[in-house]
């Protein structure tokens, strides 16, 4: 495949930190320009790729490089990314976008709309699917080790909200406006991918509890009062099983813990540790009288959790991407599972906004 020809659009923390050092470990992409409302990002986007062409805006990059271009990189807020990547396809240009997709179920059905009619890939960027101790759990569940899957915990501590970049709005996240919700959104979609993945299917309902913590400071105090939550909780039924979501910006580290359990055994992660425990039968009456031997492994994979810009994991999602393009895969499944995330995290916020009432959820993409 010939070299592809990109352009990013949101010069902000994660495309600066993250994906323009992966895309210059490459051989097969290059990134012609770029496009910020941010002066100061656009003066750093010059240092740090000479030749780029810069623009103040996504229209001018656009209509300026017509015909210069193969795709899009929108690592926008998400506010922007539908008018964005409608505007990308208008253009005939093939789009990866960061997380989340959209900010409403409406307009994340209209983009894979658009996609397929344009015959564009829209590409989410989902990459906590290749962080390596997540690979290595989907291999463990593949193998058989421990069964059938039963039940999931997916717990991600963080001890505030991802700041941006100090040149334009640091706490963009925490304004709705902006990001379109709080923890929920900014990390729900991580963990409802996840989850879809190892039940092998996609929940039928979701029940929500969230809480604004910042609403509580004391009269006088110096803390932001935000209008999006730091602490979100849900329980999504599937067909094959169960999944508990904890997601905080309010804790005391920073971490993510995973347990999936299977019939016949458990994985149990810890950042970069796993534990997989299995069982082995020994022929006793019962499980409390000896039936069953319980053989305990123990890993450390290296999956540098604590670098938030997680650029260790974008060259593998972005092969994917490439191999979309190759072979017309334009609205693939990671594109349905996005618009299936944002289902789940706005579903949940209806839940928790009507006393955690429990809501269905559509199995199916029809769009």
């Amino acid at each position: 495949m010939k070299k592809l020809r990109g352009a990013v659009i949101g010069y902000g923390f994660i495309s600066g930190k993250g994906h323009i050092p992966a895309y210059l470990q490459r051989k097969d992409v290059e990134i012609v320009a770029v496009a910020d409302i941010c002066d100061g990002r656009r003066t750093e986007a010059a240092k740090v790729l000479p030749g780029v062409r810069v623009y103040a805006d996504f229209e001018t990059l656009l209509a300026k490089e017509k015909g210069n271009l193969d795709f899009v990189d929108i690592s926008t807020p998400p506010c922007d990314h539908a008018r964005i990547a409608h505007a990308a396809f208008d253009a005939g240009l093939h789009v990866l976008c960061e997380k989340p997709l959209t900010t409403t179920l409406e307009e994340a059905a209209s983009l894979l709309k658009h996609a397929r009619d344009a015959k564009r890939v829209l590409f989410p960027c989902h990459n906590y699917k290749h962080a390596p101790v997540v690979k290595t759990i989907r291999e463990i569940i593949a193998s058989g080790k421990i069964g059938k899957v039963r039940s999931l915990n997916l717990s991600t501590y963080r001890n505030t909200h991802a700041k941006g970049v100090t040149e334009w709005k640091t706490h963009w996240r925490r304004e709705k406006k902006y990001s379109g919700g709080g923890i929920a959104m900014d990390h729900g979609s991580h963990t409802f991918y996840l989850t879809f993945d190892w039940l092998a299917a996609y929940p039928t309902a979701v029940t929500a509890k969230m809480t604004n913590q910042s609403l509580n400071a004391p009269a006088g105090a110096m803390t932001p009062k935000y209008d999006t939550e730091d602490n979100f909780t849900c329980v999504l039924t599937f067909p094959t099983g169960i999944a508990n979501a904890n997601l905080t910006w309010t804790a005391g580290v920073r971490k993510v813990i995973y347990t999936v359990q299977g019939d016949r055994g458990a994985i149990t992660v810890d950042d970069d540790d796993l534990q997989l425990a299995t069982m082995e039968a020994t022929g006793g009456p019962d499980v409390a009288q000896g039936a069953v031997k319980w053989n305990v492994e123990k890993r450390v994979i290296q999956s540098n959790w604590m670098d938030a810009s997680h650029v260790s994991w974008f060259n593998s999602m972005f092969d994917q991407f490439m191999t979309a393009i190759e072979t017309g895969d334009y609205v693939g499944k990671e594109a349905k599972e996005a618009y299936l995330c944002i289902q789940v995290i706005t579903t949940a916020y209806r839940s928790a906004e009507e006393g955690c009432r429990e809501l269905p959820l559509a199995t199916e993409v029809n769009v």
